[in-house]
């Protein structure tokens, strides 16, 4: 035992990472990667470094969209390619903490009363971070609320409304669409002004849009007088938008010190651009997973921050890097089919779930464990002699990494001194660094995403819009293939059948469905003629 200890012991101490900038570690001690791995590594993660480099220069590094990357300009505005870009970057910077403050302090109202709720309508990296933050760094007694609108489910929206009753009047709405057209915002906005306007209120006076200028929201916000518009440009990726107005008009109308987000981003920025290997927290664990996945991505990646409010860091990370590793060919167009499959939840809470399977199961897996130091409150109740709740999760936290390695389970440990708006931009900052350089690694476009179809409803719905037509002109009730057929849409007969399902669970849909055993045999009509057993 002894030994296995000391072992322990020694390969910490050599492989530990520390950033004193920032007071980031980075342990990989528990990979058994081999001793030479790093030289023999070295060619390939060198030319990954130079790649990063003209990256961040302004070269077109999404090759297949002929677009540059420039997420890392956003919290360095001065690296940016242009003086141009380096302009339009600070003045976004300035107008968002100017109209935060306006807000915030009620020198911008709604009518006569402040804003004191805010709904962030936006999808997946239009969301997702902004949610990531949201949750980290809150604080409940802040005068502005935020509830995000990330999905088209009527639920949520509806659920909102309920909650606001006659709130509305003090709502802030910022809808959130890098192409001003893709239609889950576009459709939540569009329900939610008509909400607004049964209450009588101008949308346009409570309503703010980041997009690209001249999208179709654009164009809109400036047709209508929007209270703000803020940008976000071509060359930054949803999924990497976070340091953009994307993520920091939320944060900065919640009280969140932006300043201070961007400086962490900027920190980690260079640290994780410097060659070094050992001293780079981020080619350390891109080369980690390239070990782990035999640069196939074989493994599963397990996420879990010990903390509760890194909770949304999990769906965080999780489209970051199936969105931008997952792929179906190298960048020479070989067959390649690339990716990491990334779920977690939290800690403790994983240890009474699925982290059976991890202990028992197939070993197909590594853990990415998140740890924090110093919390946001004081942890002063003991809960036994000298120990904290703080102590109790750290202890679990431990203990679950320490099993897994006992079982020859893989993990990498992240640990940040505190959560802090500084030290949530650095970790934001060292998983899209770590993202770059493994996409490097395996010859990837980390920046394109070929298989995302934003638009994938809309043939769906089209077919809905034709059958509902079909039977309001029916003499007779018919079943979904009657409707198939007279429609000429046979080989979307059962999509039919679900969407007349559907509709006559609705009451108010005005779609009626007998009651035939069989589906086959099940008619529909509209509620013009409503077919019932006495009418045969």
């Amino acid at each position: 035992m002894r030994t296995k200890n000391a072992s322990h012991w020694d390969r910490y101490q050599k492989h530990l990472c520390v950033t004193p900038e920032l007071g980031f570690s980075l342990d990989i001690s528990r990979v058994s990667f081999p001793a030479r791995y790093f030289t023999q590594m070295l060619p390939s993660i060198s030319t990954a470094f130079s790649s990063m480099a003209a990256l961040e220069g302004g070269a077109i590094a999404n090759l297949d969209e002929q677009r540059m990357v420039g997420h890392y300009w956003l919290r360095s505005s001065k690296i940016a390619p242009t003086s141009e870009i380096t302009s339009s970057i600070e003045t976004s910077i300035i107008d968002i903490i100017r109209f935060a403050n306006q807000i915030r302090q009620a020198k911008l109202q709604s009518g006569r009363k402040p804003f004191k709720r805010l709904l962030h309508i936006g999808i997946g990296g239009s969301s997702l971070g902004a949610q990531f933050i949201s949750e980290a760094l809150r604080v409940t007694s802040d005068p502005i609320g935020v509830d995000f609108l990330d999905n088209a489910d009527p639920d949520s929206v509806y659920d909102i409304v309920d909650r606001l009753k006659d709130g509305l009047d003090q709502t802030l709405v910022s809808v959130v669409s890098k192409s001003g057209a893709t239609p889950t915002p576009k459709y939540v906005e569009k329900v939610f002004r008509t909400l607004f306007e049964r209450q009588g209120l101008s949308f346009s006076n409570h309503a703010i849009a980041t997009t690209i200028a001249g999208s179709e929201l654009d164009r809109t916000a400036i047709e209508e007088n929007w209270l703000a518009r803020f940008p976000i440009w071509d060359w930054v990726g949803g999924r990497t938008s976070v340091t953009s107005a994307v993520g920091l008009v939320p944060a900065a109308l919640q009280g969140i010190d932006i300043t201070a987000f961007l400086e962490g981003a900027a920190a980690m920025d260079r640290v994780t651009l410097a060659r070094e290997v050992s001293t780079n927290p981020a080619a350390l664990m891109a080369l980690m997973w390239f070990w782990l996945g035999k640069g196939r991505g074989s493994k599963k990646m397990v996420v879990v921050p010990y903390s509760d409010r890194l909770q949304s860091m999990t769906r965080y990370v999780q489209q970051l890097v199936m969105e931008s590793l997952g792929k179906k060919n190298d960048r020479s167009g070989v067959l390649a089919r690339q990716g990491f499959t990334v779920y977690g939840n939290k800690g403790s809470t994983d240890q009474h779930a699925y982290f059976q399977q991890l202990k028992e199961g197939p070993n197909d897996f590594f853990l990415i464990v998140v740890n924090v130091r110093n919390g946001l409150f004081e942890d002063n109740v003991e809960i036994g002699s000298g120990v904290t709740l703080g102590d109790y999760l750290f202890a679990s936290s431990e203990a679950t990494r320490n099993a897994l390695y006992d079982l020859g389970r893989a993990s990498i440990t992240i640990t940040l001194p505190d959560l802090s708006a500084k030290t949530l931009g650095g970790l934001i900052a060292l998983f899209e660094r770590t993202v770059g350089l493994y996409a490097e690694l395996i010859d990837v476009n980390a920046y394109n995403q070929p298989g995302v179809d934003k638009f994938v409803a809309d043939s769906v719905v089209q077919l809905q819009s034709k059958v509902t037509a079909y039977l309001l002109l029916s003499e007779l009730p018919q079943t979904a293939e009657q409707i198939a057929i007279g429609i000429n849409e046979i080989g979307n007969t059962e999509t039919i059948y679900k969407i007349l399902d559907r509709l006559s669970a609705i009451p108010n849909r005005n779609i009626f469905a007998d009651n035939a055993q069989g589906i086959s045999q099940r008619c529909f009509c509209s509620f013009k003629r409503p077919h019932t057993p006495a009418s045969d």
